[in-house]
């Protein structure tokens, strides 16, 4: 007579545990920072095209800053390294492309570590910040250094590329009334910061973050709907001086930020409606601050801004359970 356990089926092995659960078991920290690198590569790779030595500059000097921040930190609040997460290294490097190439050492510096200190580690470390680091950093900068993160022209680069002026394609058409061609804002031969200036590499590796769901689809496309609507409605409102919603889709850091920066998982609500509503209300955000500010872009402190909102989006925006009122 066989055994008892070979006539009744085997019975399965339930692991109980709170919240969260992870729906792909094979997702961790370090996988997600490895893909968001991997999706740098086309933005990396076309800064250091068009800059040259500056992009090198700034990569190293954002990159060692972030990496020596995160060490000293971690090491005063005496806990383990977490250097080997890769987050800090992410953060240096959006950090890095966030900046102008001229910036000098002390600004990339001093934005390294207040992106580290002050936008992540004073929160808790690793997935406890409430604003994406990298932005804290530079805003912090902006306010601070204003005329040295004013980008100036290159003139080794205009020897290189067929830049179209030394202002960027934002400051150009804000202050002059010059629009730069859709061909130029696409390749990315423009002047301006690091890894805002090629649409075609911030969408190729935007594609890659959201087919491998490092990245939500529900934020970029909020973000680029929202841009869609205002912008056609600037169009259809304004005068015909050329400046199209194309220009402000392409133009700046708005495909940077929508795939890179507003899709923080830390910063960003959790429900896909939630998302869909965040980035819908980054894009408007981008759009009022373009059009009724006297500053050209408007990313930074759009993703700066509802980063604070994302708690309350996540209430608002929370599912009713099964069986709930």
């Amino acid at each position: 007579m066989k055994p008892i356990d070979e006539i009744l089926p085997t019975a399965p092995v339930i692991h109980v545990s709170p919240s969260p659960h992870l729906v792909q078991t094979a997702s961790s920290t370090r996988r997600m920072m490895v893909d968001v690198l991997i999706a740098l590569v086309p933005v990396v790779a076309m800064s250091l095209f068009v800059f040259r030595g500056y992009a090198l500059f700034q990569l190293a000097v954002c990159l060692g800053g972030c990496l020596l921040a995160e060490l000293v930190f971690v090491k005063m609040r005496g806990r383990p390294s977490t250097l080997k997460d890769g987050s800090a290294i992410v953060t240096g490097i959006i950090l890095a492309m966030s900046l102008p190439g001229t910036a000098p050492w002390y600004v990339g510096t001093i934005a390294a570590f207040v992106a580290i200190g002050i936008g992540k580690i004073i929160f808790g470390g690793m997935g406890m910040n409430l604003f994406n680091p990298a932005m804290v950093g530079r805003a912090f900068v902006m306010i601070s250094f204003a005329g040295a993160l004013a980008a100036s022209g290159f003139e080794d680069v205009r020897s290189a590329v067929d830049a179209i002026s030394q202002a960027t394609p934002m400051n150009a058409y804000k202050i002059n009334g010059v629009v730069t061609p859709l061909t130029h804002l696409f390749w990315g031969t423009t002047n301006g910061s690091l890894g805002e200036t090629s649409a075609l590499a911030c969408l190729l590796g935007g594609l890659y973050l959201v087919i491998r769901r490092t990245a939500s689809w529900e934020i970029p496309a909020g973000l680029i709907a929202a841009v869609l609507v205002l912008g056609g409605v600037a169009d259809l409102a304004g005068p015909a001086d050329g400046w199209t919603v194309l220009h402000h889709i392409l133009g700046g850091s708005l495909l940077f930020g929508a795939f890179f920066i507003a899709t923080d998982p830390v910063t960003s609500p959790l429900t896909p409606t939630g998302k869909f509503i965040f980035g819908a209300g980054t894009g408007m955000l981008i759009m009022v601050l373009r059009l009724f500010s006297g500053y050209p872009e408007g990313v930074m402190f759009a993703v700066l801004f509802m980063n604070a909102l994302t708690p309350l989006i996540n209430r608002w925006s929370i599912p009713t359970p099964f069986g709930g009122k």
